[in-house]
């Protein structure tokens, strides 16, 4: 009996110290469209591999009430949660609550990612997160309408208006009155903030501060810009858009009820997907320009993971991140959910072309896509919020476009230093 017991004790002390290693890692995914269902799969392939487990914690469709959320936690210092997703705006608001990745990605690895990503990630020296996937505002449009109709696909804002209203009066005529001409993210919210930074970009009208750090946003151009979009709503635009953001939008496009839509990349996987309404019948392309001399041009944006100074066990997340972050991951979920590879090898992979045609004709979209002026750092939220409120406003009826971005100039230069950034 002596034999077996100590036999058992001896055996409890070989499995004692493996059990002892597997940790629980908590991370925080997206929530729009796939995310959460693509990031769940990948890290419970993670978990099944490593021994360890995951827990997935929810958080809202806003990216804006998403950085509340984290930055309440992280504040407080708590460990709830290990791995964060992280904006493409956010790392020099939330560059102190992460640790330093450098340590554990080789340099070489970090050559495989878009290197202007590499370089917004990192803060004072510091990587605080590794690229995950990248995104730029696009045009989805109804293929099928526009051929029955005889339009061609437009090339400025001005075509846009002029194809959907055709095409919508057209429809209207044969009894479809649920049809509309464009839908957008309207609700005034970081979405509204990119859609309107690509209508100013696109009629040359800069980037509300400018790389230098000076304040540039109430100029004719962005003024043509936005008073021309807040002339599309009630026409071709419906109201409704004002309260749409990323799933609104994709929601009403989808049901096959607008002739153009402007989303993310990862609207084209489920608007193929076999119960879509509309599969088959759209294609995608660069948004359009704000006039002849204006220019094609889409919003920057993306995700990146990064793991927390707080976590009880970083370098567990830090393998969890460097999983996810990794070819085999990033290949799967541009498969399954048309998300943009980080990873620049990717983009000649023959499988992802022709599941995603546009990752090789928009290549040069996403590689020139327009960045939101980060250069404001741990203060972007309120110069986004000042800005995106003065466009909803206009777009809602209230004011004039030159009198509410003169009020937004002034605004964000009381918040800079002498002027500026």
């Amino acid at each position: 009996m002596k034999k077996v017991l100590a036999g058992l004790v001896a055996a409890a002390a070989l499995i004692t110290p493996e059990l002892a290693q597997a940790e629980k890692i908590v991370i925080a995914c997206g929530s729009v469209g796939q995310e959460k269902e693509l990031c769940t799969q990948g890290a419970q392939a993670w978990a099944k591999k490593s021994g360890h487990t995951v827990e997935i914690m929810s958080v809202p469709t806003d990216a804006g009430q998403q950085l509340a959320q984290f930055q309440q936690l992280l504040a407080a210092g708590s460990a709830d949660l290990d791995v964060v997703r992280i904006d493409v705006i956010w790392p020099g608001i939330v560059a102190n609550y992460f640790i330093d990745l450098k340590p554990f990605v080789p340099e070489d690895v970090l050559k495989q990612h878009f290197q202007p990503i590499v370089k917004n990630n990192t803060v004072n020296g510091k990587l605080i997160a590794i690229p995950w996937f990248i995104e730029a505002g696009l045009l989805y449009y109804r293929k099928d309408l526009l051929e029955k109709h005889g339009q061609k696909p437009p090339t400025t804002w001005q075509e846009l208006a002029q194809t959907a209203k055709t095409i919508v009066d057209a429809e209207k005529k044969a009894g479809n009155d649920k049809l509309v001409g464009f839908v957008f993210q309207g609700k005034s919210y970081e979405g509204l903030t990119c859609n309107a930074l690509e209508w100013v970009d696109s009629f040359g009208g800069g980037t509300i501060v400018d790389s230098t750090g000076q304040v540039t946003i109430n100029n004719p151009k962005a003024v043509e810009a936005i008073d021309f979009m807040s002339s599309l709503v009630g026409n071709v635009v419906p109201k409704g858009v004002l309260s749409y953001e990323e799933e609104g939008a994709r929601g009403a496009f989808q049901s096959g009820n607008a002739v153009f839509m402007r989303n993310w990349p990862y609207a084209w996987a489920l608007a193929n997907s076999k119960d879509s309404q509309i599969k088959g019948k759209v294609e995608v392309m660069a948004l359009p320009k704000g006039g002849p001399d204006g220019k094609a041009t889409g919003a920057l944006g993306g995700w990146q993971l990064g793991v927390s100074k707080f976590s009880a066990h970083p370098e567990v997340a830090v393998d969890l991140v460097k999983y996810l972050t990794g070819p085999e991951e990033q290949k799967r979920r541009a498969l399954v959910g048309a998300f943009n590879p980080t990873i620049m090898s990717l983009y000649k992979d023959e499988e992802l072309l022709k599941a995603n045609p546009f990752f090789g004709s928009l290549y040069d979209t996403f590689t020139n896509a327009v960045p939101r002026p980060t250069i404001t750092g741990t203060k972007y939220n309120q110069v986004s919020t000042e800005f995106r409120n003065a466009v909803y406003s206009t777009l809602s009826g209230k004011g004039k476009a030159a009198d509410n971005l003169k009020k937004v100039d002034a605004k964000l230069k009381s918040l800079g230093k002498n002027g500026k950034w």
